[in-house]
């Protein structure tokens, strides 16, 4: 027997689909219920590697560990990564299987993989008492509707209640929920339970009339009203204002305990990914992290960061346009602190050989670190574990690019010159021993007297963060009529709002 299911769709991107999963998630885990996970197609940069050696996106990730579950390629079996204006890498249960334009994509593929997606999630569903699901975007993008794998085409194919999630702070959430609903078809609209609001600020009896107003018009009730609360974007997919504003640097209030703060520059270059790597530095007390585009920014800064990304040569040249590499050759001339991450680790080699991500053929990179850099069609996915700075430390590695250091001190699979340093390794921050034994060097280098806290856990904060959303869907959603959803499906006799989907 197959176990419960919910959609959790959204009125608009960036509506709270992924906190809203994780807090229904992290909600019912917590009442000793059995539940995964999914997300049929997600279109990010910012994935991870599991256990198997699978990438998916980050978000559902995040979702795993709200279920306290271990993630798989299951959860989230297509992942598109975007490349350019118009071209992305498909990943499929885990595995890239080439470039393909929006046009190619949306002309055919996308609706061969239903089958696909739908067999996972059966899976999950066979093996939990319960799947909560994310949509992307909107379920009424009728120009996508036909070739739909993820929002209604999911929901009809298994036939899952939706729950549509609206962003009040936003405004026009009334009129985004009537719209949502009166755009879908008959069969569509019968999987329509109803209304989740999001971001709510001040006193809900003030709001309440209006959701009476809403029911009335499309019989469809709201089951809560979230309040606005700082800080719940976690692992979310892309945008950097979900990463300046996460709730890692916003729950972290204690002053620093050295005299000094310490000022970290990230590198905002072009196709940026896994941009997470530095909430782990934005959760040491004393920390401040933000994302820079000029070299002057580059000044104050007492360590530089060159994140990943999906395009290593693009980035390349978008530091030398913007004076930025000249900038970071002069930081690593004086000895002054750089951090090269994945792609960012690249570009600060001495050259790349770059037939598959750009096809740039040989291009000279920055030469402030001992390696040569060539591309290979497979991707490397591996989660490695290993020692640096006399810690423990683990991270998990996504890369087409092959380094060969030639020089230099070793450092994780990279190398150290001075205090320019360069990884393949995402996630390494995350470790705490070696998180601070590595502040602690910056420190020294920059001449700041400060001091890394001796007891921050960045799991821990993790937890927090997760019990804080299912506090959430616990004190402010209808959790009965939830679990009556999840467990028996859409309510029977739900009417139709016309006009309905466009012919």
């Amino acid at each position: 027997m197959s176990g419960g299911g919910l959609l959790v769709a959204g009125t608009t991107s960036d509506a709270g689909k992924s906190v809203v999963t994780a807090g229904i998630c992290r909600w019912l885990v917590r009442q000793g219920v059995k539940v995964a996970p999914f997300k049929a197609q997600n279109m990010s940069l910012n994935s991870f590697v599991t256990r198997e050696g699978a990438e998916i996106g980050r978000a559902q990730a995040m979702q795993a560990q709200a279920c306290r579950v271990e993630p798989t390629a299951l959860m989230n079996p297509v992942l598109l990564k975007p490349g350019g204006e118009r071209s992305s890498q498909v990943v499929l249960l885990g595995r890239p299987v080439g470039e393909m334009s929006a046009r190619g994509y949306h002309g055919g593929r996308q609706q061969r993989l239903l089958g696909t997606v739908l067999d996972c999630l059966e899976q999950l569903r066979g093996t939990y008492d319960a799947v909560i699901c994310e949509g992307a975007g909107s379920p009424a993008e009728i120009n996508l509707r036909r070739t739909d794998i993820v929002n209604m085409g999911i929901a009809r194919g298994a036939r899952l209640p939706v729950l549509v999630v609206g962003d009040i702070d936003r405004g026009g959430v009334f009129a985004s929920f009537f719209g949502t609903v009166a755009l879908l078809s008959p069969e569509d609209q019968e999987l329509v339970a109803g209304f989740l609001v999001n971001k709510f600020r001040g006193d809900v009896s003030l709001l309440e009339p209006g959701l009476d107003m809403l029911h009335g018009l499309t019989g469809r009730r709201t089951y809560g009203v979230l309040p606005f609360r700082h800080g719940l974007g976690i692992d979310e997919e892309d945008g950097l204002r979900v990463s300046l504003r996460g709730a890692v640097r916003e729950s972290v209030v204690a002053a620093p305990v050295g005299e000094d703060v310490l000022r970290v520059a990230v590198c905002a270059v072009p196709l940026m990914s896994n941009f997470t790597d530095v909430d782990a530095l934005a959760a040491e007390p004393g920390v401040v992290v933000r994302f820079v585009d000029r070299p002057e920014e580059l000044a104050d800064a007492d360590l530089v960061v060159v994140p990943g990304t999906r395009g290593t040569v693009r980035a390349l040249e978008w530091l030398r346009e913007r004076g930025l590499a000249d900038a970071l050759r002069r930081r690593a001339a004086e000895g002054r602190p750089v951090l090269g991450i994945c792609g960012g680790f690249q570009v600060l080699g001495e050259h790349i050989e770059d037939d598959v991500e750009s096809r740039a053929g040989h291009v000279d990179g920055l030469g402030v670190l001992p390696v040569r850099v060539r591309f290979a069609r497979e991707k490397t996915l591996t989660r490695p574990v290993g020692q640096a700075l006399g810690e423990p430390v683990e991270g998990y590695e996504i890369h087409h690019g092959v380094a060969e250091v030639v020089a230099g001190e070793p450092f994780l699979d990279g190398c150290r010159v001075g205090q320019t340093w360069g990884t393949h390794w995402h996630g390494s921050l995350e470790s705490d021993g070696f998180r601070r034994a590595f502040l602690r060097e910056v420190a020294a280098a920059a001449g700041r007297r400060f001091v890394p806290a001796p007891d921050t856990s960045f799991a821990a904060l993790r937890e927090e963060q997760l019990d804080r959303l299912g506090d959430l869907i616990e004190q402010h959603a209808d959790t009965d009529a939830l679990w009556r959803l999840i467990e028996s499906g859409v309510p029977q006799g739900l009417p139709f709002i016309p006009p309905g989907a466009p012919a």
